[in-house]
């Protein structure tokens, strides 16, 4: 099983009564998620299952995947960790999962699954994080595959 982990690419900041979901991509933001986009549609698999936050950023930092998505409120803003291990059915899921979300809850779900021994990794914003379960002769092991950032591409 793989999980991606791709968060979402700069906003605009927080103004007034400006609601947080409501909150779009800034012009960097947008180059950010083509950037991204374009990488992960050389490497996700065709049958790939896409899974994205209710948030507006979220949502326009998908488009330029052209994919099909599904919003899902297990992966908005401040979700639960487990929320979304359960969305993506982890361990047990199969194929390829991409999850597209926020801090801290992407950075909690990394380190759980790596087993670093802190709270939480720092994940840039428009970074994605590829992460394969496999099973093997001592039991299951998460290996991350690939870690990019879209001002490295």
């Amino acid at each position: 099983m793989d999980l991606v982990l791709w968060r979402h690419a700069e906003a605009v900041e927080r103004e007034g009564d400006l609601d947080d979901l409501r909150r779009g991509l800034t012009p960097r933001g947008e180059r950010q998620a083509a950037r991204i986009a374009a990488w992960l549609d050389r490497h996700l698999p065709e049958g790939a299952r896409v899974w994205v936050s209710p948030a507006l950023r979220t949502q326009q930092t998908v488009v330029p995947l052209q994919r099909k998505f599904k919003i899902v409120p297990t992966v908005a803003p401040d979700a639960d960790v487990d929320a979304l291990l359960n969305q993506v059915q982890w361990p047990h899921g199969k194929g390829c999962h991409l999850v597209v979300g926020h801090q801290p809850t992407l950075g909690l779900t990394l380190a759980r699954l790596l087993g670093t021994g802190t709270e939480e990794l720092a994940v840039k914003k428009g970074a994605v994080w590829w992460l394969r379960l496999r099973e093997r002769e001592f039991g299951p092991h998460t290996a991350l595959v690939s870690v990019q950032s879209p001002d490295m591409l």
